[in-house]
């Protein structure tokens, strides 16, 4: 599927463009929509996603499930500044260019100064990876 189908067919199905900045901008765009409360984010893989075999990148796959993770961990807790303390990650297939690229996270735990998140990255029923991040709460400056 190209990039511009991929796009209109998100657009159709809810999906609206997260605003980023920095790197995440340039790994995006990414996307969100709410499903029954439920936060979930789609990354359509690209060209600049490939790896030397042609496959997304693991970095990739990895920096999704830490900004889906963290962004789902900011909207629980309600705080704005979180840290992410520590991420596993498993890789458990490959995923390919032109694929969307689904993250749909879930807390675990929430504490005063943490917060335990998981998600699996999917495509269509595929697990693509898995992953698990502690994200410290912040103090505000």
């Amino acid at each position: 599927m190209t990039d511009k189908a991929a796009e209109k067919l998100l657009k159709a199905s809810g999906w609206s463009i997260v605003e980023t900045t920095g790197f995440v901008h340039l790994v995006g765009p990414l996307w969100q929509r709410i499903v029954d409360g439920a936060h979930e984010y789609a990354l359509v893989a690209q060209d600049k996603h490939h790896n030397r075999r042609g496959l997304v990148q693991g970095g990739v796959l990895m920096t999704f499930a830490d900004r889906t993770c963290g962004m789902t961990a900011r909207y629980v807790s309600g705080k704005t500044k979180l840290a992410t303390v520590q991420l596993d990650t498993h890789f458990v297939e490959s995923g390919k260019i032109g694929e969307t690229l689904i993250s749909r996270p879930r807390v675990v735990r929430s504490t005063r100064s943490l917060v335990f998140v998981s998600t699996e990255v999917t495509v269509d029923k595929r697990c693509i990876a898995m992953a698990s991040g502690v994200f410290k709460i912040l103090k505000n400056e």
